[in-house]
């Protein structure tokens, strides 16, 4: 197995993703095989600071460019052929990378999946799924950003390619999937979700437990909570800013000894970093987003999800999924 690795995508590239990678070949099995993309004399530089690493494992790719954080997405995929992030797509679109990873400009990683992917057919508009730890496990959001504007369709759409996540990386036998919304009644919320909650229910294939307010995310009420990218991101950010606080906060206040290991485990629970990188579902491949501020530890997270969707199937899942629905018009 071959993962694609943008290495010059992190704000502290190409050394976060040259530890990250080999920190995730270090723990996954001998047949998984990490290809740098990027300026291949930045990158052997930051290799030769690991003479340890099993060089047998690792391919480094030459892209010359790199898209900056402030090129427009859609026109940078089309001018710089030969940045990390178009470089890398192609590979896996070729078959010579079985996944993608980048913590580059998110505009840009999935404008070239969209672009250079193609979204599975059915998918009208490819989510952004992120993960939330919740009180029973955790809960996959999705849309977090990739679509603003939405219809009730896309939703539904959402919804299905979050329970072939959920079931095939989260280990959820029959995820729930729960609409975010402004109250539990199914008569609450605008005209968006008061359709999205009539096609739901009458989706076959969905184990659909209704409306989610906010303040039940943390209770785990479902594995898969559907919303329109606007609202979705909005949760995600607030969700990322409350952890942080509350960790401060504990820490702050903790004077007892012994205090210090509770903390790290729930440090280590909420931390953004423990779930990798964010997937865009519904491609015809494996896409995955990281931060632009990763760490070593969420590069090799996401390079272990991009694993695991490659060993289960996910896309060839999903495909199958999309191919038996009858197409909702709405």
């Amino acid at each position: 197995m071959r993962i694609a690795l943008d290495a010059m995508g992190s704000d502290d590239a190409p050394a976060v993703e040259v530890e990250g990678a080999l920190r995730a070949l270090d723990e996954l099995g001998d047949d998984v095989h990490i290809v740098f993309v990027g300026d291949r004399e930045l990158i052997e530089s930051e290799l030769d600071r690991h003479p340890e690493a099993d060089r047998s494992r690792i391919e480094i790719e030459h892209a010359p460019d790199r898209i900056g954080m402030g090129d427009s997405a859609a026109q940078a995929i089309r001018r710089k052929p030969e940045s990390s992030i178009v470089v890398g797509l192609n590979l896996h679109k070729r078959g010579e990378a079985d996944a993608f990873i980048s913590a580059g400009s998110t505009g840009a990683v999935m404008a070239g999946s969209l672009f250079i992917l193609r979204p599975l057919p059915g998918v009208d508009r490819p989510p952004v799924g992120t993960i939330f730890p919740t009180e029973k496990g955790h809960t996959l959001l999705l849309d977090a950003g990739a679509n603003v504007n939405t219809r009730p369709k896309h939703l539904v759409q959402f919804a299905f390619l979050g329970s072939i996540y959920a079931h095939d990386l989260m280990e959820c036998e029959r995820p729930r999937v729960g609409l975010l919304n402004i109250g539990e009644e199914p008569g609450k919320g605008n005209d968006l979700t008061l359709e999205t909650y009539a096609l739901l229910s009458a989706a076959d294939g969905l184990h659909f437990v209704g409306n989610v307010e906010g303040r039940d995310i943390i209770s785990g009420k479902c594995d898969v909570l559907v919303c329109d990218g606007f609202v979705g991101n909005v949760v995600l950010k607030f969700y990322e800013s409350v952890a942080d606080y509350l960790v401060r906060l504990i820490r702050a206040e903790a004077t007892e000894e012994g205090v210090e290991l509770g903390i790290e485990n729930v440090e280590r629970t909420m931390d953004w970093t423990e779930y990798g990188g964010a997937p865009l579902l519904g491609v015809n491949g494996v896409s995955i987003i990281c931060h632009g501020g990763s760490p070593p530890r969420a590069i090799r997270n996401a390079i272990r999800v991009a694993v695991q969707a490659v060993e289960r199937g996910m896309v060839t899942h999903m495909e199958k999924q999309f191919a038996r629905l009858v197409p909702t018009t709405s």
